[in-house]
């Protein structure tokens, strides 16, 4: 059996079944990604509730794993080159997993490129943007008496949701077959209904949007997967 008794994270979060992948996490849109893709690739693992809090993820066991601390992380005792493999950022953990798996990242080269583009797209866009939404919008920036930055961000989220709108109009899926960039893209628009802005940026006007939402949140895979791992 693997011993993962040497990384400092196992001393916090100890591994039950240290056979098996471990994810770090909390079920925020980037953490549910992971558990989504695990549970759509059928890779055994195990999930360890790390809160947002700054116990959790700015504790000397968690930066040993992640000095960004920021959820997700995994802890793959059967690396690619038969060692474990630790890894951040939820996007480079889709990828990993994907290839490990051979699995939800297209068939062919061109393929693979295009939904790398939609990941990238919502990595550098979709998530910041609506993140930024969110605090401006719910949380604590709501509060600010100057409303020009929250108004850039539903203007900026509007524009992506028109785009991706049109986008989708002949399309099930964003980059063809479904793949780890819907798994990336499918959080994030949910996510609007928990920021309470789907009123405001007119969801119900992006029928494709609607329509592709629907899909992916009826996959068994995704309706088990963010409730992965629990709250505590």
């Amino acid at each position: 059996m693997t011993d993962l008794s040497t990384y400092q994270i196992t001393q916090r979060w100890p591994a039950q079944d240290p056979s098996v992948l471990q994810l770090y996490s909390f079920p925020t849109p980037n953490g549910v990604k992971v558990s989504i893709a695990l549970e759509e690739l059928g890779i055994p693992y195990e999930a360890h509730t790390v809160t947002l809090s700054d116990v959790d993820v700015k504790s000397p066991e968690f930066l040993s794993l992640n000095p960004n601390n920021k959820i997700p992380a995994i802890l793959d005792p059967y690396g690619p080159d038969g060692t474990p493999i630790a890894l951040f950022e939820s996007g480079a953990i889709l990828m990993y997993l994907a290839e490990k798996s051979g699995k939800l990242m297209g068939e062919t080269a061109t393929e693979k490129a295009k939904v790398i583009q939609w990941l990238m797209f919502q990595m550098g866009g979709l998530g910041p943007m609506f993140g930024q939404l969110g605090f401006f919008y719910k949380f604590e920036g709501s509060q600010f008496e100057d409303k020009r930055p929250q108004q850039r961000y539903l203007d900026e989220a509007t524009r992506l949701l028109t785009m991706l709108n049109l986008e989708l109009a002949d399309k099930e899926w964003i980059a063809g077959s479904y793949s780890i960039a819907d798994i990336a893209i499918g959080p994030w628009l949910a996510a609007l209904d928990f920021y309470g802005a789907r009123e405001v940026l007119k969801w119900d006007e992006y029928t494709n949007l609607v329509a592709y939402l629907d899909r992916f949140l009826a996959r068994p895979a995704v309706v088990k997967g963010r409730q992965i791992p629990p709250r505590g």
